[in-house]
């Protein structure tokens, strides 16, 4: 069973063919840390969370990095506005993100390159660039000659006039040409800056993931992916740069993208009260819900959210803990054919999805325990591998949004104690009355052969 994946540069999908099947190097364009991490974000970082663990399944070794961009004039026009110095800034919001990626179920990757951790890197790589006639210095400024660059545009594939309205590029005297980008940049008093041949200043935002990948990955590796937003101009100039200092072909052979996320049909917009972030969302649903409602679409396909989505996926996920519950302490089996089959065919994860809808199904109908135990173990291990069903049931089902003010734990078992008091008694107008008062608190009592269990709705 081969993986094939969509590569974005080519626009078809392939045999993926690691450079070294001994070691897999993905690169993700991470967080601008200077707000919390929203809907869209979550959408992103789930796919290659996806890819990741698909990655690690299939092979020895792969290393997952993810950057965090520290300097940019977002953060300095926040610091700005709020006042708050700019390395607090980064500090805090680079903390909610990780709280908001971890309470997702996201992996941490494994290298998490920052920007002004590598600012040698960047002006070495601008000198490169300035060697070998693609970039040059004007008043303080470096910036990428795209003429110089003949075959500058293959990933977003745009002619020059197009590329240059695209980008919306600043005019600039010192600009030789209107598409030229910025590698470095004056800082203003007050801003943050390094020294440099050009003075004193900060780099572009482009140059830094060139600089970052080739310091963890070499020259060449084999997957850069990132939201479908960020082919132009930023990965379309990070080949440009990263391919021209090197000499070589490419600067990584597949480049896959998250596709766009809409809410409820319309485009997440502040202005239109639809922005959702990751955070207020994990204060209403639990983390496995809102990931499961993500990956509900295939990662290159637009996907519509809504909060109607989510509490289906929690409805679903409520199902597939239900069945690890009946189940009891069952081990993860051997992962299905057909489930991994379309994890394969380029992160396929509804079809994924379905063959776990078909397990969870297989489980009820099973006629003898064997049967049951054996859709059980598949569903567990197939979960697994995607990161779901990875808490205990009980776990799952007592899970209630931050700052709820309904029953605790211990009324709620105390409760089920007085109504199975009352049905041995025979009173069962008292136990109706108690199973009731807890349904309308948001608590379901299940009865079965081994007792009540119970789950918040």
């Amino acid at each position: 069973m081969t993986l094939s994946l969509y590569n974005t540069l080519l626009r078809t999908k392939e045999a993926f063919a690691p450079i070294d099947p001994a070691h897999v190097k993905l690169y993700v364009c991470g967080p601008t840390v200077y707000d919390y991490a929203h809907i869209g974000n979550a959408r992103t970082f789930s796919a290659f969370d996806l890819l990741a663990r698909l990655l690690k399944h299939l092979y020895p070794q792969v290393t997952y990095a993810r950057n965090i961009t520290d300097v940019d004039d977002k953060i300095i026009e926040r610091s700005n506005q709020s006042g708050e110095p700019i390395d607090s800034v980064t500090a805090r919001t680079t903390a909610q993100f990780h709280a908001d990626m971890d309470d997702l179920g996201l992996l941490r990757p494994d290298i998490e390159p920052r920007a002004t951790r590598h600012i040698g890197d960047m002006i070495a790589m601008i000198e490169a660039l300035i060697a070998k006639g693609f970039a040059y210095a004007a008043e303080g400024h470096a910036l990428f000659n795209v003429p110089a660059m003949s075959d500058y545009g293959q990933l977003s594939r745009r002619s020059q006039d197009e590329l240059i309205a695209g980008a919306r590029v600043e005019v600039a005297p010192y600009k030789k040409s209107p598409a030229d980008f910025v590698l470095w940049k004056p800082a203003k008093d007050g801003e943050p800056g390094w020294d440099s041949p050009w003075g004193k200043g900060r780099p572009g935002w482009h140059i830094e993931c060139s600089a970052m990948t080739a310091a963890h990955f070499g020259e060449v590796f084999d997957i850069h992916g990132g939201g479908l937003d960020l082919i132009f101009p930023h990965h379309e100039n990070e080949i440009a740069q990263s391919r021209c200092a090197h000499g070589t072909a490419v600067m990584a052979n597949v480049w896959l993208h998250s596709g766009f996320l809409t809410i409820a049909g319309d485009k997440m917009s502040k202005s239109l009260g639809n922005f959702y972030t990751v955070r207020e969302l994990l204060d209403e649903f639990p983390g496995e819900a809102l990931r499961l409602a993500i990956l509900s679409a295939h990662y290159r396909q637009p996907l519509d959210f809504t909060k109607e989505k989510v509490a289906q996926a929690r409805q679903t996920l409520d199902r597939w803990y239900g069945v690890l519950r009946a189940a009891g302490d069952v081990p993860a089996g051997n992962i299905p054919a057909e489930f991994m089959s379309a994890l394969m065919d380029d992160l396929n994860t509804p079809l994924a999805i379905s063959v776990l809808h078909e397990l969870a199904n297989a489980y009820h109908k099973a006629g003898d325990d064997a049967g049951r135990m054996a859709s059980a173990s598949a569903l567990k291990a197939a979960t697994n591998l995607l990161g779901f069903l990875t808490q205990a049931p009980e776990a799952w089902f007592k899970w209630q949004p931050a700052g709820a003010s309904g029953l605790d734990d211990a009324a709620i078992e105390q409760a089920i104690a007085d109504r199975l008091a009352a049905r041995k008694a025979k009173n069962f107008a008292e136990a109706d009355r108690i199973r009731n008062d807890l349904a309308a608190q948001g608590v379901i009592l299940e009865d079965g052969p081994k007792g009540t269990t119970w789950k918040r709705g």
